[in-house]
């Protein structure tokens, strides 16, 4: 009867658009538990996550005796079709893929109601619990084992017909279905993603530090370190670099999901406008995106790093209205950070300005970091 099941709801699956289903037993993560416990004593967690870790591998402590988990994966769209160009004096910034179109949390909760609902068609006393990103267990430890793709030395799971652009969700039940073979690692000796991590997160093929990931900081809300800005570019949510080199991704571009074609005008905006912009504005323009989840404050932060990368002389007004008036020091500090940048008499007129009215330590101290910057140039 459950094998019978199990071909109906892959079947099912297809007609409602998932593009993968895979299924696994529902026994205990007891690698992934000694790799998260190590994770944690290096400091590599990026605190997103779900503290409690025997959640994240025992899924008997999320449901009443488990007994298997479905897993699905949605591949999503890897390229922009007429993407507007920045240029002098209009400068863009970048949304990484993961964030184009709707919410991806939302688009795989919808699938997963559907499948939650079919499920009970068939056996009215089925228990489940879904999850997406969000949820206490891994997805990729799942999809992993459900077989739905490989777990590769960039941390992502890569499936053979879509490569890494899937997002992922799981449903843990308690149906025996039958589990599905995970698949073997097809990496090899291949370390690209390794060699182009802009700041050295990716320690070894499959063990991510998460504090140095471009992608973790991006959503991170205070001042982003030193080290890190300059490697930052012109991204504002999420970095693709260890997607994009990977060669099992090279082709891989996937439209099948019209929630997920992303506006370009949304995914590549103007950087400048950003500083200004009000929650209600932020609200409006960005909030159906996963990227806006942490607010505007990150994403101003980094619009601001930005214009700092591209050394945008244009910006300068807009810059010193963000140190002189922004009620927020992050802002302010990094304001600092990016005038001095750019440099120049101007520049080093407004941050005078300001080094006389700052209050605040921190945004003192760059202040005075940037001053001195642009006068050895000058």
């Amino acid at each position: 009867m459950y094998r019978q099941l199990k071909q109906e709801l892959i079947d099912y699956s297809k007609d409602i658009g998932i593009d993968k289903i895979g299924f696994a037993a529902a026994d205990p993560f007891l690698e992934l538990k000694q790799r998260l416990i190590q994770q944690q004593e290096l400091g590599y967690a990026s605190g997103f996550e779900e503290k409690d870790i025997n959640k994240r591998t025992n899924p008997a402590l999320l449901l009443d005796q488990p007994r298997s988990i479905i897993a699905i994966a949605l591949a999503y769209p890897s390229k922009l079709d007429g993407a507007p160009k920045g240029k002098k004096g209009e400068r863009r910034g970048l949304f990484c893929r993961a964030s184009w179109g709707e919410d991806y949390h939302i688009i795989l909760r919808k699938k997963l109601h559907l499948l939650e609902q079919f499920l009970q068609e068939k056996l009215p006393d089925v228990q489940f619990k879904s999850m997406v990103d969000t949820g206490e267990l891994s997805d990729r430890a799942v999809a992993e084992r459900a077989g739905i793709g490989w777990s590769a030395k960039n941390c992502a799971i890569i499936t053979p017909e879509f490569g890494s652009y899937v997002y992922l969700g799981e449903m843990l039940t308690n149906v025996p279905f039958e589990p599905d073979r995970p698949m073997e690692s097809q990496c090899g000796t291949c370390t690209k993603c390794i060699d182009a991590c802009p700041t050295s997160a990716l320690v070894q093929g499959g063990q991510l530090n998460s504090q140095r990931c471009i992608a973790y900081l991006t959503q991170t809300k205070d001042v982003l370190p030193e080290p890190f800005r300059k490697h930052l570019g012109n991204r504002l949510y999420g970095c693709d670099t260890c997607q994009t080199v990977c060669p099992e991704n090279k082709g891989k571009h996937t439209l099948r999901h019209e929630e997920m074609i992303p506006e370009n005008e949304q995914v590549k905006p103007l950087l400048e406008p950003l500083l200004s912009m009000s929650n209600k504005e932020f609200k409006e323009r960005f909030g159906r995106m996963s990227g806006s989840w942490r607010g505007k404050k990150p994403i101003q932060r980094n619009a601001i790093i930005a214009l700092a990368h591209f050394k945008e002389v244009s910006s300068l007004p807009a810059l010193a209205n963000a140190l002189h008036e922004d009620p927020r020091p992050v802002i302010r500090e990094t304001a600092a950070y990016a005038i001095g940048q750019i440099g120049g008499r101007e520049a080093e007129a407004q941050l005078h300005e300001a080094l006389l009215r700052e209050k605040e330590e921190a945004v003192i101290e760059e202040l005075k970091k940037a001053l001195q910057s642009i006068r050895s140039v000058l």
